[in-house]
């Protein structure tokens, strides 16, 4: 494929299959094999997020995981699976999924999906993780929702930023710091569900551009020299983090190439990966990044190698 003509891709390509992947290391990893063109690979890691479903609907449930909206990003290469070569077993459980996250899972009196099935708490993850999968499949109005009640809940009007959790019983912000990749999460989830669907209700493609822009240009005002980022985006104390970057990249180059960033956008996102791609090891890992398991120190992740190749397909797209 042209997209692997540079060796360093194929080592992060490489290095993300040999690592092990929760359900939603599992689903970025199928949106980079798709924006990569390598469109069977991304049909097989679906076929393995259907063998492991969990009968509730969720795709790849690997160890019986808790969260409640992580396999669906599988979805996407589920669906084109169904759309490429159609089978019952994978039109079924793409169904599964889609009615867990429209009417089964929990949820806030508002819609808004709580991240985890222990509890009421909303994440900022969940952007990506169900935004794009519910525009993919027609439904628009419920993934503007649910940027909607994670904006409520998480965005700070002041910064321009989001923060990282939400308890609902508690009705405040119980992780306020405004973690870098969590800000990533939202931003590359609306950038990724504009991109999957053009056709948007009346304004709403225009009003989540528009937000996202905003998100993205706060995040880019706490830019090391480096051109990295903190883990905690405005918290110098914290280790510096390569993952944002990438995120932020694929973000500013797929609103360019979409249209609704601005061309001048394309010179942000070639600096931003080019920091990222500074930070790739002769194994082609990616660190430090806000490090697997637990993303409380630096290390390694499957998402920060799928970023890596999500924002250089993003480039390739946008010129």
């Amino acid at each position: 494929m042209r997209e692997l003509d540079d060796p360093r891709v194929g080592r992060v390509l490489a290095a993300l299959l040999a690592m092990q992947r929760q359900s939603w290391e599992q689903g970025v990893t199928g949106h980079a094999l798709l924006d990569l063109g390598l469109d069977q690979q991304a049909v097989l890691l679906a076929d393995a997020a259907v063998t492991r479903q969990h009968p509730d609907g969720r795709l790849g449930d690997v160890s019986g995981e808790d969260g409640a909206v992580n396999g669906a990003a599988c979805g996407e290469a589920l669906r084109h699976g169904v759309r490429a070569h159609p089978e019952e077993r994978w039109s079924a459980a793409l169904d599964r999924q889609l009615d867990w996250l429209l009417t089964r899972a929990p949820r806030a009196g508002d819609g808004t999906l709580f991240h985890l099935l222990g509890n009421r708490q909303v994440w900022a993850d969940t952007v990506y993780m169900v935004v794009p999968l519910l525009a993919l499949c027609g439904h628009p109005g419920p993934a503007a929702a649910q940027v909607d009640g994670h904006r409520r809940r998480l965005y700070d009007e002041r910064s321009g930023l989001y923060a990282a959790r939400w308890d609902e019983d508690r009705a405040r912000l119980d992780h306020p710091q405004h973690w870098g990749t969590g800000n990533g999460w939202v931003v590359a989830g609306i950038a990724r569900a504009l991109r999957l669907r053009p056709d948007w209700p009346a304004g709403r493609r225009e009003e989540l551009a528009g937000h996202a822009r905003t998100v993205l240009d706060a995040c880019l005002t706490h830019r090391r020299p480096d051109r990295l980022f903190h883990d905690v985006l405005d918290d110098s104390g914290s280790f510096v983090e390569a993952n944002v970057a990438q995120m932020l990249a694929y973000a500013a180059l797929t609103g360019v190439a979409d249209g609704w960033l601005p061309a001048a956008y394309r010179d942000v996102g070639r600096d931003l990966l080019a920091a990222a791609t500074r930070q790739v090891d002769r194994h082609g890992l990616v660190r430090p990044v806000s490090g697997a398991p637990d993303f409380t120190r630096p290390g390694t992740s499957p998402e920060a190698q799928a970023f890596h190749l999500l924002a250089y397909a993003a480039l390739r797209r946008a010129g």
